[in-house]
């Protein structure tokens, strides 16, 4: 079956000098829920900014590969032409406009006044704490709230794939789990697909059907969410799990990499 979004073998260049990835290679089909695990300076982010046309604001660029979605390839496609065609970005950081009410935040994604009704109402039965709060100024939400409005603002567009970046960034264990079953629910109930990127990966594979882990730039090990969690190597270095007090420094592992090919 023909994937909805696919790379094939992108590589990311910033400043015309520096590689940030290389022969990334991934799929997400129609309703999957897709995880791209790291750790911080993985390529992560280089990954969603090249799907959703970002790369130039930070001069850099696609030179290798292919970003495919429904058939086209969207190398060079401006953000807005991307978010067009149904891929819509939920950024790490400066997710929400915060000296603009909640209600002025969702009404600046609606792109007609003939449609707000329906769509707005629709979106807040998701949100039920940002219908009680339309007209609270957004920087006093809190970090789980600015991260349901995040996700608000974002359906407006009627995705039909979200590409959400570190939704669990800061936030407790609590609030995160609510959150990723939230967004398995707006898969289920909406029919869209997501690509999640995350260093918490446990929060992550609970709720993704397909995970890919990322280094140094490159994929290298993806599988159906049960694989990864049965992963020696997954489990102790990305979940926290096994070791013991025997366990291993990642640097370590680093270095006995380089000796045998991991995964």
């Amino acid at each position: 079956m023909t994937p909805l979004l696919a790379l094939e073998n992108v590589e990311v260049v910033y400043h015309r000098v520096a590689t940030a990835i290389q022969s990334v290679s991934l799929q997400v089909p129609e309703r999957g829920l897709v995880a791209l695990l790291g750790t911080n300076g993985a390529g992560k982010t280089t990954t969603l900014r090249a799907i959703s046309g970002f790369l130039g604001a930070d001069d850099a660029a696609i030179v290798a590969g292919r970003v495919v979605f429904q058939g086209e390839t969207l190398n060079g496609k401006r953000p807005h032409e991307v978010a067009r065609r149904g891929l819509v970005l939920v950024p790490e950081r400066d997710k929400v406009f915060e000296t603009l009410t909640v209600q002025e935040n969702l009404r600046a994604l609606v792109p007609g006044r003939g449609r707000e009704g329906l769509d707005l109402e629709r979106v807040l039965h998701y949100f039920p704490v940002l219908a009680d709060r339309r007209r609270q100024v957004a920087g006093y939400l809190s970090g789980g709230e600015r991260q349901m409005l995040a996700l608000a603002t974002a359906l407006l567009c009627r995705p039909r794939v979200l590409l959400v970046d570190e939704l669990s960034l800061g936030l407790a264990p609590m609030i995160v789990e609510s959150l990723m079953e939230l967004v398995r629910r707006l898969r289920d109930e909406l029919g869209i697909a997501v690509l999640l990127v995350e260093q918490n990966a446990g929060a992550a594979l609970a709720i993704a059907d397909h995970g890919y882990v990322m280094e140094h730039g490159r994929i290298v090990y993806d599988g159906p969410r049960e694989r990864l969690l049965a992963h020696e190597d997954v489990r102790e270095f990305y979940l926290g799990v096994g070791g013991g007090a025997d366990r291993r420094r990642y640097t370590d592992v680093k270095q006995y990499r380089r000796r045998r090919r991991w995964f």
